[in-house]
């Protein structure tokens, strides 16, 4: 009775043309087919031991019920102690940082608390996907800046003309995802030009801050004094220690901004696990807990760069982030999501069609792989590729 009456009800859809995500779409296919999965942007080995024990301990020390609001006290110290020594700047921990359940569910709540109904965002393709169903459910309207391959650099002539009176917003994301560029002391020069005495927020998602290659630097905007007064800066737990499955986050704002992003975090999430924030408020204050991590990931994207020069992609160059572009145009002529379905199918290879960052797509030959593998599942993949 109770599910005839169900499926007679007129559900008008939010997000009525949206269906499940391309990351859960490919990883589906990769179990079904049993191939390798370099789709989805988690790493296939674990998170360190001396954090997951960290972890057992605080279980058993009773810090299972609820945390405060904003994140327990130490963690907040210990990422404004990171934050004034990677990018010196000095951060009040009780106005300026707020703990979330993961880098999407910051973003989510910065959308959703910063955007007007019936404003304009303006977000930077390719680009992670929860960025414009966020935008949509804010009663906003996304636009698109399209970069363009092989290079995908800002052209801020052009990304200036997408400004109008109704822009509430622009997203930039640096690393960026799916292809891997960083922005330069330029480009964070060009953004401040054209957001300095507007009334534009900038959302900053910089989940993948310490996978930067090549001796390179990220260049958070937390550390630009003019751009960190109209910026909320997003970062991750999960890709930083290897723990996607935690969902532990955090964002960073000036007070003004801050207070906005916890009206409505105080009712999406509330708070994040006690005993986690415990483990990472422990393990953030010991040497060496992150300044490593571009030297690992850099090694991993040789290995499988070295092993692909072999094949018919082409790489296209990644500065930083777990992820590589390929073009495969010398292999095939199908649409990005037919060749990803193939290679998955038929080589036991699974990756993202880059069309799947883009609200309209160009007619571009790129796939993402991820390269935070073990290297021995990059090299099976890769030896995989070469076959073709």
């Amino acid at each position: 009775m109770l599910i005839d009456y169900i499926w007679s009800m007129n559900i008008e859809s939010k997000l009525g043309d949206i269906g499940t995500n391309i990351f859960s779409v490919m990883s589906g296919m990769a179990r079904k087919y049993d191939a390798i999965n370099l789709a989805q942007g988690f790493p296939n080995f674990d998170a360190p031991e001396a954090l997951k024990a960290l972890v057992r301990h605080y279980i058993d020390s009773g810090f299972n019920q609820y945390a405060p609001m904003l994140g327990i006290a130490s963690l907040r110290e210990a990422i404004a102690h990171k934050v004034d020594r990677l990018y010196q700047r000095k951060i009040r921990i009780d106005t300026e940082i707020c703990i979330t359940s993961g880098a999407s569910e910051a973003i989510f709540t910065a959308i959703l608390a910063l955007v007007p109904k019936g404003s304009e965002v303006i977000v930077i393709e390719p680009c992670y996907d929860s960025y414009e169903p966020s935008i949509r459910l804010a009663g906003a309207k996304a636009i698109s800046y399209a970069l363009e391959g092989p290079d995908f650099e800002i052209d801020w002539q052009r990304l200036s003309d997408c400004i109008s009176d109704k822009t509430s917003m622009i997203i930039v994301n640096t690393p960026h995802n799916p292809t891997g560029k960083i922005l330069k002391p330029s480009d964070l020069e060009q953004l401040d030009t054209l957001t300095r005495n507007t009334s534009i927020t900038i959302l900053s998602d910089e989940v993948y801050e310490h996978l930067v290659f090549d001796g390179k630097k990220h260049l958070s905007l937390v550390g630009h004094d003019s751009l960190f007064e109209r910026t909320i800066a997003v970062f991750s737990f999960g890709k930083t220690f290897h723990c996607t499955g935690w969902k532990v986050g955090y964002c960073i704002a000036p007070e003004a901004i801050m207070q906005e992003f916890i009206k409505v975090h105080q009712f999406n999430v509330f708070c994040v696990p006690h005993f986690i924030q415990h483990a990472l408020a422990d393990y953030l204050l010991q040497t060496g807990s992150y300044d490593g991590l571009s030297t690992f990931y850099q090694e991993k994207r040789d290995v499988f760069q070295d092993i692909m020069k072999k094949s018919r992609f082409k790489a296209l160059q990644t500065e930083g982030s777990f992820f590589q572009i390929y073009d495969y145009s010398a292999i095939s002529n199908q649409s990005d999501m037919e060749f990803s379905t193939w290679l998955t199918q038929t080589h036991g290879v699974a990756c993202i069609p880059v069309s799947a960052f883009y609200q309209e797509a160009p007619d571009d030959r790129y796939v993402r792989f991820c390269f935070a593998k073990t290297e021995d599942t990059l090299r099976l993949a890769g030896n995989r590729l070469q076959e073709i």
